[in-house]
């Protein structure tokens, strides 16, 4: 049986952290003198007072948490955050629908920066910090969090937690104590972050603008404090400095630890994720300069930085513009499409297929030829030399056919409602990959999503939630098999 009181203890936990950085945010809201203040008060409070309630019905509870309760657990969280985390847009009015204000949280908890808002720059600082900080939580992962801070609450259980809710199909461990492992990787992450906090300043951001973007950044997640993102500033400085920031994300944090802290880059260069992910960005930007080159008629250094700064923004899923990808030759739309469901490296904060996958596929295919020619040759498939184990080419094969049927599946659905078929793919392929942007002429890359229908949101909310647990942890919960008592 599933141990609910375990849950309810690690929720209540993890409601204090919530509801202590919303208590943060009405502090900004204070020092602004701004209407929110109350709005975020209250909801921290509740936050708080739920959190209580849920610690004290845990309080008998052992700390040996099991696989099912595992995934229960991650998708739970996620779901009971974004309830708590609307609370400040419908308590202060500036979001007054259920529908949107969950679709706003669902997308900034997730990192896939969609938003029903289409005006920003008239909220509050809190409240803009408010949307930027839940990207930055759900970077890593709320309950990841749990297992480098919180390591006796889940006791032994913080594997499972860690392979219900990390990304990429290969756990690669870099220390036995798992929980030391996650406080290694959160503080790449964190270090990343003020990095690009200071390297925003310096460029010309103010404090506010450069606090946000940055974790914007680091987190892949694209919600901005101004209308046109990233463009509203006209400055290549910062546009430079956003895809080097975008591209450090996209990389595998394990990987980054190893190259940085322990000083040695060579494992990084020797990476096939690695290596694939440089050769997908270098032949996307090379192929979309030419098009903007000879048929918008860019500059050159232009040209180089709005494709760089797309590609870079779509494979990692982030969804940070400095120009209008909609405005551009229609082919194009096909390679930032195919970027989005590639997605970057594993164990990044980025969504999508993810690189390692792609590597994998492409040895699987170039096995299968020489089993055409050679069919009794024993063929292993070996990613840097480690052989893959077959149970992992099955889940290979499950996740693909998975992602694909429910971007088809979700795609249909939302054109029977009235969609446009390039709207309706794009937006289930933008969602499920955490993506942000479409490509389109109804909801673009600079556009809102406010215009969908209300069961297309909720839809939407599902698939960045699916997306964001890399399928599997989800939908594990609607078959018969995880409530059985066996």
């Amino acid at each position: 049986m599933v141990n609910f009181q375990l849950i309810y203890k690690v929720l209540g936990a993890l409601l204090f952290m919530l509801g202590s950085l919303l208590l943060f945010c009405a502090t900004i809201a204070f020092c602004y003198q701004e209407d929110d203040f109350v709005a975020f008060l209250i909801s921290a409070l509740l936050t708080l007072c739920s959190g209580f309630v849920l610690r004290y019905l845990g309080r008998n509870a052992d700390n040996n948490l099991s696989r099912r309760d595992a995934y229960l657990l991650v998708t739970v969280t996620w779901i009971v955050f974004s309830l708590f985390g609307m609370l400040p847009f419908l308590i202060s009015g500036y979001i007054g629908h259920v529908t949107d204000a969950f679709f706003e949280t669902m997308s900034g908890f997730s990192t896939t920066g969609a938003s029903i808002l289409d005006d920003v720059e008239w909220l509050p600082h809190a409240t803009l910090y408010w949307r930027t900080q839940t990207q930055w939580i759900g970077g890593l992962g709320i309950v990841f969090f749990t297992i480098a801070i919180l390591p006796s609450m889940v006791g032994s259980g913080s594997v499972k937690v860690f392979a219900a809710e990390a990304t990429g199909p290969l756990r690669t461990k870099m220390h036995p104590r798992l929980s030391t492992m996650a406080k290694w990787i959160w503080s790449i992450y964190l270090a990343l972050t003020i990095a690009c906090i200071l390297s925003y300043y310096a460029a010309g951001m103010d404090l506010f603008d450069s606090i946000n973007y940055a974790m914007t950044t680091t987190a892949t997640g694209g919600f901005a404090t101004h209308n046109d993102s990233t463009e509203f500033f006209r400055s290549p400085t910062i546009e430079y400095l956003a895809i080097l920031f975008q591209f450090l994300a996209g990389i595998n944090f394990m990987m980054l630890y190893a190259s940085i802290f322990k000083l040695r880059p060579g494992a990084l260069l020797k990476s096939s994720e690695f290596k694939m992910y440089i050769s997908i960005i270098f032949v996307s930007t090379v192929w979309i300069m030419y098009l903007l080159i000879t048929r918008n008629g860019y500059g050159l250094e232009h040209a180089l930085r709005s494709a760089l700064f797309q590609v870079v923004s779509f494979i990692t899923t982030t969804g940070l513009f400095n120009d209008d990808a909609a405005m551009w030759p229609h082919i194009t739309w096909v390679i930032l499409a195919c970027l989005m469901f590639i997605g970057a490296c594993s164990g990044s904060t980025t969504g999508g297929f993810k690189c390692i996958r792609c590597v994998m596929v492409f040895k699987v295919l170039r096995n299968e030829f020489h089993r055409l020619l050679h069919p009794n040759a024993v063929l292993p498939v070996k990613i840097d030399g480690v052989p893959v184990p077959r149970s992992q080419l099955s889940t290979l094969l499950a996740f693909f056919a998975i992602f694909t049927i429910m971007v088809l599946l979700t795609a249909t659905l939302m054109i029977a409602s009235g969609i446009d078929n390039t709207n309706a793919i794009t937006i289930a392929l933008s969602c499920i990959s955490n993506v942000g942007p479409t490509l389109g002429t109804q909801i673009g890359p600079v556009m809102s999503w406010s215009e969908l229908p209300d069961t297309v949101k909720w839809l939407c909310s599902f698939l960045m939630l699916v997306g964001r647990l890399e399928i599997m942890s989800v939908l594990v919960l609607f078959t018969r098999a995880f409530w059985k008592d066996s």
